[in-house]
Order: structure tokens, then sequence, then C-alpha cells
């Protein structure tokens, strides 16, 4: 997690000429342009690999400035996998034969394939001349990070025989993006600290049911997942902090408000909390909730 001060930070300055979409043969296109062109790519693959090179330009500051803030409002994705609502998701035990170690690491895949496309609209979506540099540090190294992920998974899916896609997904994580696509402060309080945090309290039993599956390979893989997701978590959790900062607001009040009015699932136990103490998301800010089914 990179220094949140603003003090001495100088957001880079606007193109002075027209953007490009995003391309790697745009020359020295803004950030949001080439932000853009991750959410506009279709392909699983290519958009993973087109995130890691306009990380690449941008901490090596091979951009014409941060641009215009803009973002569709849905990313493009695969025709594959077929989308369906999370309770009509197919559930699979893990066990010794590849079926059920495919379905999990296939859901991994997909949330992390998500994840690119959110680490980048809050980038194109949220862009502004009030945000300090380490801002866009932050949410870009996320999606490198979140491209790599994907990297990992889907190369693991086709040593066990699969692919992405071959298996139904759900649109969960998404709807959380159009939910929050007004408002910064309730993006980060839902999305790392809510959605992200989750996964921290998740990921530990998975790798567990793995090694015990024999396949410490794919537990290797969630393992640098979950260590590499706190610092995901921290940034959300930094970021809010700094924006309530701003505007002389209590963090953990507005951080549980916007809970409330913002995410439907309410937020149940068991909690890892060494995790979540790592990521900066101390007991009192969430334990609150145990007894909440969601907004009221």
């Amino acid at each position: 997690m990179r220094d949140a001060r603003p003090n001495g930070m100088n957001t880079p300055a606007e193109p002075s000429g027209p953007e490009r979409n995003g391309t790697m043969d745009d020359g020295r296109a803004s950030l949001c342009a080439l932000a853009r062109g991750v959410l506009e790519t279709e392909d699983a693959k290519q958009k993973a690999a087109k995130a890691r090179l306009v990380a690449a330009r941008w901490l090596a500051r091979d951009v014409s400035g941060i641009g215009a803030s803009g973002a569709p409002d849905r990313p493009a994705r695969p025709a594959k996998p077929d989308l369906l609502p999370p309770g009509k998701m197919p559930r699979r035990k893990i066990g010794k034969g590849p079926e059920g170690r495919i379905a999990l690491l296939h859901a991994i895949a997909h949330i992390e394939l998500n994840a690119i496309d959110l680490a980048f609209d809050i980038v194109a979506r949220f862009a502004s001349a009030d945000l300090p540099t380490a801002f866009y540090d932050d949410w870009i190294t996320v999606g490198d990070d979140e491209a790599r992920h994907f990297q990992y998974l889907d190369r693991r899916l086709e040593t066990l025989g699969a692919a992405y896609g071959d298996l139904p997904a759900h649109d969960g994580l998404w709807q959380a993006a159009r939910e929050t696509a007004d408002d910064l402060m309730a993006r980060l309080a839902i999305v790392p600290m809510v959605l992200e945090a989750r996964g921290l309290d998740v990921t530990p039993a998975m790798i567990e049911k793995l090694e015990a599956a024999g396949d410490t390979e794919s537990a290797r893989l969630l393992t640098i997942i979950h260590d590499e997701e706190i610092g995901h978590v921290a940034a959300g959790r930094c970021w809010f902090e700094y924006l309530c900062a701003a505007e002389r607001l209590p963090v953990r009040e507005t951080w549980q408000r916007l809970v409330d009015e913002r995410f439907r699932g309410g937020l149940k136990p068991p909690f890892n909390r060494a995790s979540r103490s790592r990521a900066g998301l101390p007991a009192d800010f969430y334990e609150a909730f145990d007894a909440h089914p969601g907004p009221r």
C-alpha cells in the first residue's frame, strides 16, 4: 500500500490533444483512455494481458496524463461463461477427482476477471483532479494483481483439462459495481471493504480442501491470491479513510451507514479476523453487522 497522503503529490497534467481508445498502439494515451480500453476488451485472456500492459505503462509514467473520466455502464465480456443468478449456481464438492476443483478454480477465475474490471472502472469512472497520484498508483497496481491472478487460474484450469468459460458463473460482483457507480465512497465501502474482505474469510478453507485433495499447486496459487488480496482490502480502507477525512466524516460510522444503505447481502460470520486486521479492518467495524440481514 502506497502512502496515501496528498502532500507533495501532483496529479499528472490533462492531455492536450484528442484521446484514442486505449489500444496498445495509441502512443501516449491518457490513463483513463487506457483503462477504458481494458474495460472494452471482450476476450478474457486479452483483457488480462492488456490490463498488465496498461499497469506497466502507468507505473512507468508512459501516459499523457490522467485524462477525462468516464466508463461504460458494463464492461465487455466473452460470450462464455453463461451467467446465472447466484442462487442457481450448481454446487460441487472438492474431492480426489478434478471436477470439484475445476468448478472452484473456475469460480475464482471469474471473480478475478470481474476484479480486473472493477479496478480499472474505479480509475476511469472516478478520476478527478482532487485525487492524488497515489490513488491511481494503488488501483492500477490492484488491477495488475487481479490480471495476474486470472492468468494463474486460467493456466491452472488448462493444466486440469478445462478452460475459463466451460462452466456457468454469476454476476454478483458487477451488480455491486452498478449499485455504487454514482459514489466513490460507496464503491470503496462495498467492493474492497465488504466483497474482497469476504474473500479473505472464505479462501483459507478452500486452501485446506485443496490440500486435503492433494492439489498442492492450486492451494499454492490460492495462498498467493489470499495474501495479495489483503493489500487490496487495505487500499480500499486507506482511500475510504482519505475521503472521510476530506469531508470530516467519522470512518467507522460512515462505512457502517453505507453498508446498511448499499449492500444487499448482509455481513455474515465467520470472519477471518487475522487477515482483516492485517488489512486495517478492526473487528468493531464488521461484527456489529452479525444480526443485520442487509439494508434496512
